[in-house]
């Protein structure tokens, strides 16, 4: 079992609401220094080696002299981890992650001015709480997208509509149960998915939001994830271990992401997704500076290169995210479509329960919410029969 260590020395900041602080930003940039060193989630930094028909990191590398080097991160505490420790230029870092290194201190605000291409970011995502304090922008958007449930077709005769086939035991289509064929998170951020299917099934608890759970609300979710774990073969983080599990361990339904379904739709395997009737959780991914970050100006034309059309473009098929770049769905500079992008669930922005960080002052129930590092303890817990 993973150990959530990362958070936990911010607990008191997370105990309130973020407040900004930091070293004033750049104002002009120089020449690059010849690297750039970024923490990333699996597939989103790609040169060509997974696939050579998906590679944006070659022609940065020969335009600008910065050479990419990319450690992968599985999950936002992995995140928060790594750039405590230090030693890298960025991140892409999800919401559940990005008030965290705000609050630590730990990412730099981000002169929008030196991003040229900012003005072609998604308004929807300029000014998103998740990289916005006080005016303040500590990043620059990248990709996002939902939580999706990817299931076995063989499993099921037609499309799952709820969330219940991972949280309550029953007998599938197949004729077998779902016992000790699906999967969970591995990460105290899922027990906000256990939130979201309460907010539809018992109204009554009043959950306004995933991510603002009073103490009995919060303790109906654990319940619900305690009763999950009577299911659960695995918890997973590492977006390709689960994909070796869906291809030769007979699992058949975990909430996932579109890049693993879309690897496995790759490969011929009979795999599907789908958003069920009590909605999704999701991300939005940001681009953020470390505060100590040792190559700042090649740091900067990453995160200008990151909104060039092509690439948001690229991903966004490679990912089966929705590009932060509106027009990379439309302009044809890369393989992204119109049609993908809204497949993608472009037009479903509001819909979706964007990851962030508990904190225990908030709005939806009278400031007395669970924060953040008893969500890691507990889930812990969960994890470990308790």
């Amino acid at each position: 079992m993973r150990k959530f260590l990362s958070c936990c020395s911010l607990a008191a900041l997370l105990a309130g609401q973020v407040s900004a602080g930091h070293a004033e930003m750049l104002t002009e940039l120089g020449e690059g220094e010849g690297e750039v060193v970024i923490v990333a989630w699996p597939g989103y930094i790609e040169r060509g080696e997974t696939d050579k028909q998906f590679d944006w990191v070659t022609s940065f590398e020969e335009k600008t002299g910065c050479k990419v080097s990319v450690k992968t991160a599985n999950t936002s505490d992995e995140m928060v981890a790594l750039m405590n420790e230090g030693g890298f230029d960025l991140v892409t870092a999800s919401g559940d992650a990005s008030l965290r290194l705000i609050a630590g201190k730990r990412v730099q605000p981000v002169n929008v001015d030196l991003v040229p291409s900012w003005s072609d970011v998604d308004d929807r995502l300029k000014d998103a709480p998740w990289h916005t304090v006080d005016g303040v922008h500590y990043g620059v958007p990248y990709m996002w997208g939902p939580n999706v449930l990817m299931y076995n077709k063989e499993a099921f005769d037609e499309a799952p509509d709820s969330w219940n086939v991972v949280f309550e035991e029953m007998t599938l289509s197949d004729g077998k149960s779902n016992k000790g064929r699906v999967q969970a998170y591995d990460g105290p951020i899922h027990i906000a998915d256990a939130a979201n299917y309460l907010m539809f099934h018992k109204p009554e608890l009043g959950i306004k939001s995933p991510y603002e759970l009073n103490q009995d609300q919060y303790d109906a979710a654990l319940d619900l994830l305690r009763q999950q774990r009577e299911l659960v073969s695995r918890y997973w983080h590492d977006a390709f271990i689960q994909i070796d599990d869906f291809k030769n361990e007979g699992m058949v339904a975990s909430g996932s992401w579109p890049f693993q379904v879309n690897l496995l739709i790759g490969d011929k395997l009979p795999i599907a997704s789908t958003i069920p009737k009590e909605g999704a959780t999701g991300w939005a991914d940001t681009t953020m500076m470390h505060s100590e970050a040792e190559h700042p100006n090649c740091a900067y034309m990453w995160m200008e290169h990151t909104l060039s059309s092509n690439l948001q473009s690229d991903l966004s098929v490679w990912f089966g995210a929705n590009p932060s770049v509106p027009a990379a769905c439309t302009d044809g500079r890369g393989m992204q479509t119109a049609e993908g992008c809204t497949a993608n669930g472009m037009d479903d922005f509001e819909k979706i329960k964007f990851w962030t960080t508990p904190v225990s002052k908030c709005e939806s129930q009278d400031n007395a919410c669970v924060p953040y590092y008893r969500w890691v303890s507990d889930y812990i817990g969960v994890i470990g029969g308790r």
